[in-house]
């Protein structure tokens, strides 16, 4: 037995130290470590190159200062450029210049012109929201004319207060698949819930319901084999990795598909917090108890959904894509349900901030309360001045983070956000049985999200997302039972507690927020 297990250790290490990660991260830093050595040749050269590079970054800080971006973004480009003008110009040149954004956004724009027709606004429905809010009715007209995404009656919304739920959800819809089933997840690793649903799929594939499956490609770093889409094909699945991890250093590999959607013959979604890894369902304990949420949509709004997950999928798609055949007709609920739905999605390429805008147009529009729960919480000025002025002017602001963090960097810069926060009048809780993986806003008892979107630079502005935007529908108060649920079982952090944090951890969360944006 023990000889076994040895053995078992030695094969382990050996996939450690020659598998595809470690030579990835090999040749990238060897690609970095190249660069080093050709920027600090160049800076030691010449004069005259030190002096064209360093005339350069002054003409790159006028650039950045000008550029249509974040304030915390031009901050965390400009202290490299000015402090190690060579290094920092350069390097700044070298990752804008590359090719592979721009690509993917040009292909991105094209999925979404073919995908526009059978995503029009409704004008009966926009009327009808018009006359119920002209608050929400003015978002829903942002939302589709950004976004590209309508709004939407006729439809449930179902919400899971933890990913165990979400899970059991799943799996009873799944078997009702007849036609087709869409998956696209973040993390994919295999333990008892992703090999639950793939026994699920591999049986739906043999009984001819059409499956496809993308998932990001950074898994394949560590979660699944590099080859995972071969065996995939093999049970009869179609499937993709999005943006495959390669040794190659690029700006590309910097966005990658943070979303979680599921659907099922076009009448039935999923999306929200809740990954394919049984840290989710709490099978795995990695930070003390996983809280996370999701939701079900059945009706109308899956149509947004459908037309969402073809729009990544057929990024590097050559066959021409049939979308009426993934289109399902209204389903006739015994009562029609109440209020408006609008699922989202947001991508990083576009400069449109989708899912930052949306938690804006709730921060700014609450009048009783706003409650949130984050995993996250790495702000820009714009999002910390709106929470800050809810609280000046009334609104009961409160927001939910983990008390046990899964990234240690990312807790340090959020507890720089605390004592500003605290003196606005925002009140922070740390939810202490473990991890808070949620992604929700709820607000007045009449409007919440949920999706995938943290509150960070990372979700905001780098990565591909997506959730869905309630209005006037009674899983408002379920999102809202469920948040004072959980702060039963939360600490209030106060200006006490803030100033007995460590001298040292301050000091190394202040420093990171000054590149936060670039982490």
């Amino acid at each position: 037995m023990i000889d076994n297990k040895i053995q078992a250790g030695k094969r382990g290490l050996h996939r450690v130290v020659f598998g595809r990660t470690v030579v990835v991260l090999l040749l990238l830093l060897l690609q970095a470590g190249s660069l080093f050595v050709l920027f600090s040749w160049l800076s030691d050269y010449t004069v005259f190159i030190y002096t064209a590079v360093t005339v350069l970054s002054v003409v790159l800080v006028v650039h950045i200062i000008n550029r249509d971006i974040s304030s915390s973004f031009k901050i965390a480009w400009l202290i490299p450029v000015l402090a190690v003008p060579v290094m920092g110009t350069l390097f700044y040149v070298f990752l804008k210049s590359q090719i592979g954004s721009r690509v993917i956004n040009k292909k991105l724009r094209g999925m979404i012109q073919e995908t526009a027709p059978y995503l029009k606004q409704d004008s009966e429905v926009a009327r009808s929201l018009r006359n119920e809010s002209d608050e929400v009715a003015n978002l829903a007209r942002y939302i589709d004319l950004y976004g590209g995404y309508p709004a939407y009656r006729n439809t449930e919304v179902t919400y899971f207060p933890l990913g165990e739920d979400k899970f059991e959800e799943m799996k009873r819809q799944l078997e009702t698949a007849r036609k087709f089933i869409f998956l696209e997840y973040f993390i994919v690793e295999e333990g008892l819930m992703w090999d639950s649903v793939l026994e699920i799929l591999k049986r739906k594939a043999k009984q001819g319901v059409e499956i496809r499956f993308m998932y990001d490609g950074m898994n394949s770093l560590v979660r699944l084999p590099y080859d995972y889409p071969k065996e995939m094909v093999a049970c009869g699945i179609q499937c993709k990795m999005f943006a495959p991890v390669r040794p190659i250093l690029s700006s590309s590999q910097n966005n990658r598909d943070h979303r979680k959607i599921l659907v099922i013959d076009g009448h039935t979604a999923f999306t929200g917090g809740v990954n394919l890894a049984d840290e989710y369902i709490n099978k795995k304990v990695r930070f003390g108890h996983w809280k996370d949420t999701a939701v079900m949509v059945k009706g109308d709004a899956v149509k947004s959904f459908t037309m969402m997950f073809l729009q990544m999928w057929n990024i590097s798609g050559l066959a021409p894509e049939s979308y009426t055949r993934y289109l399902r007709t209204e389903l006739n609920f015994p009562r029609p349900p109440k209020g408006y739905v609008i699922p989202y999605g947001d991508s990083p390429l576009d400069n449109e901030r989708v899912g930052e805008l949306i938690y804006l147009d709730i921060i700014q529009h609450a009048r009783h309360y706003l409650h949130i729960c984050t995993p996250y919480l790495i702000l820009d000025d714009e999002t910390d001045t709106s929470l800050r002025y809810a609280a000046k002017r009334g609104v009961d602001v409160k927001l939910i983070l983990p008390h046990i963090p899964d990234k240690q960097y990312a807790y340090l810069v959020a507890r720089t956000h605390f004592p500003g926060l605290i003196r606005a009048g925002v009140k922070i809780y740390e939810y202490m049985p473990g991890f808070v993986h949620a992604k929700s806003f709820v607000a007045d008892d009449d409007r919440c999200t949920v999706g995938t979107i943290n509150l960070d630079f990372r979700s905001l502005y780098l990565h591909f997302e997506c959730g869905v935007f309630v209005y006037d529908n009674p899983v408002v108060a379920d999102v809202e039972a469920d948040f004072q649920a959980t702060l039963k079982n939360c600490r209030r952090i106060t200006l006490a507690d803030c100033k007995e944090y460590p001298f040292a951890k301050k000091l190394a969360g202040k420093a990171l927020r000054l590149i936060a944006p670039l982490l």
